[in-house]
């Protein structure tokens, strides 16, 4: 616990240093921004590493196309936002409108042209949302979308809603990208214990563009949840082994 407390000090204490010290960059051009998150993603992994002893791993990076497509990912802990910002070139987040009031994150959301949406929201919203992604993609970057809206607890039963993923990629006309991870074993969706072990994020084959809505959603359900259970399972197993270990030693 107590190394949990210290990480959250540092995650939230690197948060406020970094908003101070390039404060300045909310006034350059975009691209200085997103190196400026890219950075702190990198510092949040060096945290997890440092202080709560959790590895991160990035698998099928080859997997990713070139230019614009959507990022759909399992979302089970603050950490998944970050991902993009190391493993693709120029990520757009589509984010919860209620983000924008914090101090530095919504600051940056807004001058790095994130998409923020009311959850809650309308078909208007949902039509909003499409219009910016658009323009987005136009410039060639990568939309970013965790399907389920929320957080989950590693072995909840999914919750893919269709409207939004099916709407990008109707309207975008690219692949999508399925990344699946086991996160939240080490990081769990709600409270701030953490747990040692190696946080994986498996991106997947890409699904093509042009196939229907169901189609769409059976494959990148299909896909991701079978992933996600084997890293389910691959975590647990090193967990238990790890604890094991320690057990060991102890004796």
């Amino acid at each position: 616990m107590l190394r949990s407390l210290l990480f959250v000090a540092y995650l939230y204490g690197a948060m406020a240093l970094m908003g101070t010290l390039f404060i300045v960059t909310l006034v350059m051009p975009r691209r200085v921004i997103m190196a400026a998150i890219a950075m702190y993603a990198r510092m949040i992994r060096f945290g997890m590493r440092v202080i709560c002893g959790i590895e991160t791993e990035f698998r099928g990076l080859e997997n990713l196309p070139d230019g614009p497509f959507i990022y759909a990912g399992k979302h089970q802990c603050m950490f998944d936002i970050f991902v993009p910002f190391l493993v693709v070139p120029d990520p757009v987040i589509i984010m919860k409108q209620e983000l924008l009031w914090y101090p530095f994150l919504g600051w940056n959301a807004l001058k790095s042209d994130m998409i923020a949406i009311d959850r809650a929201g309308t078909t208007k919203t949902l039509r909003k949302m499409v219009a910016q992604a658009k323009v987005r993609a136009a410039q060639g970057r990568q939309v970013v979308i965790f399907p389920e809206g929320t957080r989950t607890a590693p072995g909840d039963a999914p919750d893919y809603h269709a409207a939004g993923v099916s709407a990008l990629y109707r309207a975008l006309d690219v692949p999508v990208v399925p990344v699946a991870t086991n996160a939240g074993l080490c990081w769990p969706a709600h409270g701030i214990r953490r747990r040692r072990g190696r946080v994986v994020y498996e991106i997947l084959p890409a699904i093509p563009a042009g196939l229907d809505r169901k189609t769409l959603m059976a494959r990148l359900e299909t896909a991701t949840e079978a992933a996600v259970e084997e890293l389910l399972q691959e975590g647990l197993a090193a967990q238990g082994r790890a604890g094991l270990t320690r057990e060991l030693q102890g004796t």
